[in-house]
């Protein structure tokens, strides 16, 4: 079956985005010819889930959205029309995904926001997390873990360092 990854970085103090929906702190870590595996696992999932405001933050810095080519789901309260392959999902979050899982091919991605993050979490629907720790304390903004998430113990599939002092973390979430 295939499985719901959260592929997202964050400041040590776990903030996403600083406010405003800043990320010019993920520049600290921006260096020649590294991208920390993203290319690799991009091309392991072929479907992406993130929220409208992460969408419309990507869109405002691009022409054309980087994951086009994949089935995309914008998780928004708005109805919108399709466009290519991006749907503006506006139904139960548990029902796409279980539906998703069930169809063959790649495993999925879940983009971020916070407010997706937590929805998924919510009802158990996050499978691995990779999570990319960027040397840097925010102290305020866009926390990735929202409060009233629940308990969800995890296994630590991988740790890699980085001469940019990223630090990234790859754990399989244990949902019974």
């Amino acid at each position: 079956m295939r499985k719901v990854i959260l592929y997202i970085a964050c400041s040590l103090d776990g903030f996403i985005a600083m406010p405003g929906d800043d990320l010019s702190f993920l520049d600290k870590v921006a260096k020649e010819g590294e991208d920390y595996g993203y290319n690799e696992f991009t091309e392991a999932v072929d479907t992406v889930i993130l929220g409208r405001r992460t969408y419309e933050w990507v869109m405002s810095k691009v022409l054309e959205f980087p994951h086009a080519s994949k089935e995309t789901y914008v998780i928004t309260r708005e109805i919108r029309e399709r466009i290519g392959n991006i749907h503006f999902y506006s139904d139960d979050l548990e029902s796409l995904v279980n539906r998703l899982k069930r169809k063959e091919g790649k495993d999925i991605f879940v983009d971020g926001g916070s407010e997706v993050v937590r929805m998924m979490l919510q009802v158990k629907l996050i499978d691995e997390m990779i999570i990319s720790i960027i040397p840097v304390l925010l102290g305020e903004g866009i926390p990735l873990f929202a409060k009233g998430i629940p308990y969800q113990d995890l296994k630590l599939l991988s740790s890699k360092s980085f001469d940019t002092g990223l630090v990234q973390l790859h754990y399989e979430v244990l949902n019974e």
